[in-house]
Order: structure tokens, then C-alpha cells, then sequence
């Protein structure tokens, strides 16, 4: 009996030993959930301020690789926030700026364009812009009719939220403040393959890239994100045709291009019904350019075709400008012409990671509240973020803010687009929550850390 005792003892001693150890070497299981909770709390406290910024960026836009009067008020926020190291002149006019935590785990980049458009804007907003710039040879209106405001000022929320919390932060967040999104395709980089180019997705070396874009849809405050494929690759096609002019009396003594033009124009619009696979992903090839001659009985030297390729399918976009090379040299030899083809690819097919993104799905849902962030429909539209992401993963979603309770607004890049402020809100938690979502995932895993919902 003694000895049963004893060694009963031993047991429990053993047992509460271990306990004891294991106490001491595991975090506390709520840990995540805490600081979580804290950073949200800090984020919704930044409301105020983060609409301050919002307002401030809006009426001084920039164009591409201008914003250098945005970039320094974006350094001065930002030297403002503890620990936060800050590098400008990145590809021209970025910014990149590092916060590391206190705590070893992932490196998290988060990322937030700031060019405006040339637009003028249409609306009684007290801070419209009133300002105007260079723009093909005279001065236009500009406006940030995209939203870039908006998500310059969401992320400078999130770096001052995540930077009170800096010592238990179990990684490193890379703030991101891009040019030039708005460049376009063409021979001149867009902002994001330029700051890729420029080595800000190393020291430190970058696990995972994240970011948003607003819309005027509705409703207001709810997030979309998609698995896989969420936004086209967007690219521009030109095709030039030189033959020999002449009197419209007589065309057989010319090699007219406006009739090979006209054959090319048409004979692309087959490429996506008979040579693009529709289970790969949706492809679009569009003309929306065709000049030709100057007087109805000259036959002109020249004609020029443009248009744009969009497509959900990297395989697609080949098969698409393979098909517009040929079609466009083989049509103009047969008219006894020569044609030059040239296809600038600007913005790669964004592909949201499949399981980053499930990762972060709860805080997104966090963010937002209950039932507010949902899964959607990829889209058409193109964003440079798809750079980011050639050698590690990436995350993308659209947060939804129109100013209309029943409706959406108008589309971005209209002259009347205008958002709804209070949703910008939900923008920091979402960079913040999903930040944090990452680096606390379960090893392996993909869940999240859930917090209390947003109201």
C-alpha cells in the first residue's frame, strides 16, 4: 500500500513537473487573440486621423512617378511612428519602410499605390482637387478618381497601429507606398515591377505581399476576395502597317493599308471564340484604335490598329498575342504590306494565393463583421499588384465603399467617383487583422486568429 502511494506520488509529481515546464516554454493560447484584439482596437482609434490623411492626399494629387510632394508627406507620417525605418526615392518616388517586431516570424509586406489620374473631378466635396498638371503636352485636371488616396491613407493607419504593438509582434511588416500604378503598359514600367526591380521585397527577405483597392460598389464596408485568379493581366497591342499611297482613282497602282487594317481589325475578333480555351479563364481582345488617311481620295503610306488583351489565364495571354502576331503579319503579306507588331505587357494575370489567402479569410470577415467579407467573382480589370507576386505569394481583395446606401456608385476612374469614408475603417483592421492572421498561423495551417467582430 505504501509503496502503491509512493509511486502514485511520483506520478503526480512527474505530471505537475511537466505542466510546470511546459507552462514556461508554450505561449499562452490566447496570446494571438490578445494582441490581436489590441491592434484592432488601435486601428479603429486611427479613424479620425486616417480620414485626416485621406483628405489631405486627395487635394494634392500627382500623376505617375510625380507624387513627390505626396511621398514626403507620407516620410513625414511615418517618421512619426516608433520604430519604423523609412527609405524614399525607391524606383523614382516610392517608399519603403520596415517595422520589425519584437518577436521572430514571417516578413509580411503590405502595399498601397499613390498616382492619381488625369481627371478632372466632378463633385461638391470641400476637399476636392483643384489641381492640374502636365499631362501630352498641356496642363489637365488631376484626380485621385481611383482611389489611391484611400489607400494611402488606410496604410499609414495600419503602420501607426501595428508600430504600438511592435514589441509583441511575432515578425516584420514592409509598408509599401508604390508609384505609378496608373502607368499603364508600355515601353516605361509600371510602379510595382519597378519597386520589385528596385529590391524591396529583400532585406528582409519577404514571405508574403498584401493589398487592397477600393470601389464605390455596394455595400459599403464589405470586403471581396477570391482564391486564385482575381484580376486580368492587362496588356496593349499596336500594330503598324506601311504600304505605298496613291490616288483613290486608282488603287491598283498602290498597296493600300486601310483595307488589310480593316481585314486585321476583324479577323482578331475570332482569336477569343475559336483559339482561347473558356475553362482556363476568360480572355477579352479588344480594338479600340484604327486610323487611317487623312482626305476621302488620297490613298494614305500607313495605317495603325491598338487595342488591349485582357485575360484571367497566363496560358491565354500567350496564345492571344501569338495569335495577334500572326494574324496581323499574315494579313497585311497577303495585301503586299509590311506589318510591325508590338505588344507591351504591363500588368501580370493577379493571382490571389489560394492558401494565403485562406489564411487571412477570417480576418477579413473580422474586419468587416459577420457575413461582410465574401468570396466573389474574378474581374476583368487590371492592377500591377500581380508583380509582386512572381516568387512568393500574394493577397488581394477589394474593400467595397459606396456612398449610396441602396446602390453603387460610379465606377473608379470616372470623374464622378466618390466613396463612402466611414469604410476606410474597415481597410486598416483588414491590413491589420490579415498582417497579424499570417504570422500567427498554425504551422502548416491556414486559420486565423478570430477576434471580436467588427459593428
Amino acid at each position: 500500500m505504501k509503496l502503491r502511494s509512493r509511486f502514485a506520488l511520483l506520478m503526480l509529481s512527474g505530471s505537475l513537473f511537466h505542466v510546470a515546464a511546459s507552462a514556461q516554454t508554450a505561449p499562452a493560447p490566447d496570446a494571438g487573440h490578445a494582441l490581436t484584439a489590441r491592434a484592432l482596437a488601435l486601428a479603429d482609434a486611427s479613424e479620425t486621423q486616417v480620414i485626416e490623411w485621406r483628405r489631405h492626399v486627395h487635394q494634392h494629387p500627382e500623376l505617375s512617378y510625380q507624387e513627390v510632394q505626396t511621398a514626403a508627406y507620407i516620410a513625414a507620417a511615418l517618421a512619426k511612428m516608433p520604430g519604423i525605418e523609412v527609405q524614399t526615392g525607391v524606383a523614382k518616388t516610392g517608399i519603403k519602410a520596415v517595422l520589425r517586431g519584437g518577436k521572430p516570424g514571417p516578413v509580411v509586406a503590405l502595399r498601397a499605390d499613390m498616382d492619381a489620374l488625369p481627371v478632372a473631378e466632378r463633385n461638391e466635396l470641400p476637399f476636392r482637387s483643384t489641381v492640374k498638371a502636365p499631362w501630352l503636352n498641356s496642363d489637365v485636371p488631376v484626380s485621385h478618381a481611383c482611389g489611391h488616396d484611400t489607400h494611402v491613407a488606410m496604410l499609414l493607419g495600419a503602420a501607426q497601429a501595428l508600430s504600438k504593438v511592435r514589441d509583441e509582434l511575432p515578425g516584420t511588416v514592409v509598408f509599401l507606398f508604390q508609384p505609378a500604378e496608373e502607368q499603364g503598359p508600355g515601353p516605361v514600367a509600371s510602379g510595382a515591377p519597378a519597386m520589385v526591380k528596385a529590391g524591396v521585397l529583400d532585406n528582409p527577405k519577404v514571405d508574403v505581399v498584401m493589398g487592397q483597392h477600393i470601389s464605390a460598389r455596394a455595400p459599403s464596408g464589405t470586403i471581396s476576395y477570391r482564391r486564385g485568379s482575381l484580376m486580368a493581366s492587362g496588356d496593349v497591342f499596336k500594330i503598324a502597317l506601311k504600304g505605298k499611297g496613291g490616288h483613290g482613282s486608282s488603287p491598283w497602282t498602290a498597296k493600300d493599308p486601310t483595307l488589310a487594317a480593316a481585314e486585321i481589325a476583324l479577323a482578331l475578333q475570332n482569336i477569343v471564340s475559336h483559339q482561347i480555351d473558356p475553362l482556363d479563364g476568360p480572355t477579352v481582345v479588344t480594338v479600340g484604335l484604327l486610323q487611317s488617311g487623312n482626305r476621302v481620295n488620297i490613298l494614305p503610306d500607313t495605317a495603325e490598329i491598338a487595342g488591349t488583351v485582357r485575360s484571367l489565364s497566363q496560358k491565354n495571354q500567350k496564345t492571344a498575342h501569338d495569335a495577334i502576331r500572326l494574324k496581323a503579319q499574315k494579313i497585311a503579306e497577303s495585301h503586299g504590306l509590311a506589318a510591325e507588331v508590338t505588344i507591351d505587357t504591363g500588368y501580370e494575370v493577379l493571382v490571389s494565393d489560394p492558401a494565403a489567402t485562406q489564411a487571412v479569410t477570417q480576418a477579413l470577415e473580422t474586419a468587416a463583421g459577420p457575413g461582410k467579407a465574401r468570396e466573389s467573382q474574378p474581374s476583368m480589370g487590371s492592377e500591377d499588384f500581380g508583380s509582386f507576386g512572381k516568387n512568393i505569394p500574394i493577397v488581394f481583395w477589394h474593400l467595397n465603399a459606396s456612398p449610396f446606401a441602396d446602390r453603387n456608385g460610379a465606377p473608379n476612374h470616372s470623374s464622378e467617383f466618390v466613396i463612402d469614408e466611414s469604410a476606410l475603417r474597415v481597410g486598416v483592421r483588414a491590413l491589420v487583422g490579415s498582417t497579424l492572421a499570417y504570422m500567427n498561423r498554425p504551422a502548416g495551417g491556414a486559420a486565423g486568429v478570430k477576434v471580436s467582430q467588427a459593428q
